[in-house]
């Protein structure tokens, strides 16, 4: 490089000024509805969603994916799925469209009173069929980057999510004389995709911790940022990052816990998981409900009547 390269604020002042005054909103792919439409889900951005072994990270991840196909109808997504073909997460998918138990359709045994909803929920994939596609291995960045220019290519403006699930098992470009060293280097050609105008959904594992008595397990009080296994790159590339965690008391109740946001405040989600059906919904508690007529009085009686009794105490 022969010479310096820099902007003056005065200068970077007058086109921000423009720009706040007059210019677009960022854009976002609402993937949900109520609480679930605050997950910045957004063009030259890395949301990252990590959580122990069966918190439901590929059940939640492929939910945002489907959902925000449903309503942004020009967006594109291409899912790398290292543990999980293709008929097995649309196996998943048509049970929670559906609401016709995962059981039921993964043994191929469709009562004839499920039919007609099981149909529904077929149609609805198959009208997303052409805008979804599932990579095959190698589970290879290389091949992700392939797939995403021939299904869906980020040029003159496409629309497109990249879904890896998960991150520490998909190969990098080169060699890395560690784990560590090839997520790293896997964050930083995400972080590359990412400037490229995709969004990106990166699912992680975590690493056990320790409790008071020194035994290792996934406490979800002390799941946090060094959480992620391998991690450093992970969370700092990231500019959302969530980790799913079970309520210790509840056995359908999660815990979005909102650890990072690069843009905006943290705010975790609390949410219900309905493990027959492999879906997710956002829990509502009193303070979020708008007083009319002494409803909100009325469902804060009903709540506080459930934590005596051993329910959950989450707020969002």
């Amino acid at each position: 490089m022969s010479q310096a390269k820099f902007v003056t604020a005065s200068d970077a002042i007058d086109s921000w000024r423009d720009d706040v005054m007059t210019g677009n909103p960022p854009k976002f792919y609402r993937a949900g509805s109520g609480l679930l439409a605050q997950i910045e889900i957004a063009p030259k951005q890395i949301t990252l969603i990590g959580g122990a072994p069966g918190a439901g990270k590929t059940a939640f991840t492929m939910q945002l994916v489907i959902e925000a196909l449903r309503i942004n109808p020009t967006l594109r997504a291409v899912v790398c799925n290292i543990e999980m073909g293709a008929s097995v997460l649309l196996d998943r998918q048509l049970a929670r469209l559906s609401g016709v138990p995962l059981q039921s359709i993964r043994l191929r045994e469709i009562a004839p009173h499920h039919a007609e909803r099981v149909d529904e929920g077929m149609t609805l994939l198959s009208e997303l069929g052409e805008r979804l596609c599932f990579v095959r291995p190698p589970f290879a960045l290389g091949n992700v980057a392939m797939t995403t220019d021939q299904f869906a290519p980020l040029a003159c403006g496409g629309e497109t999510l990249i879904a890896l699930d998960y991150v520490q098992r998909i190969v990098p470009p080169g060699v890395h004389g560690d784990k560590r060293g090839s997520v790293d280097a896997c964050m930083s050609y995400l972080r590359q995709f990412a400037e490229a105008g995709a969004a990106l959904l990166v699912v992680a594992s975590v690493g056990r911790t320790k409790d008071a008595k020194g035994r290792s397990s996934y406490d979800s009080d002390a799941l946090d940022l060094a959480s992620f296994k391998e991690s450093g790159e992970l969370e700092f590339g990231a500019d959302d990052a969530f980790i799913l965690a079970p309520d210790k008391n509840t056995k359908d109740l999660r815990l979005l816990k909102h650890l990072k946001s690069r843009h905006g405040e943290c705010r975790d989600i609390p949410l219900r998981f309905r493990g027959s059906n492999q879906s997710f919904e956002p829990v509502i508690s009193p303070e979020d409900e708008p007083d009319e007529g002494g409803l909100a009085a009325t469902l804060s009686n009903m709540w506080n009547a459930s934590n005596a009794t051993g329910g959950s105490t989450w707020r969002p």
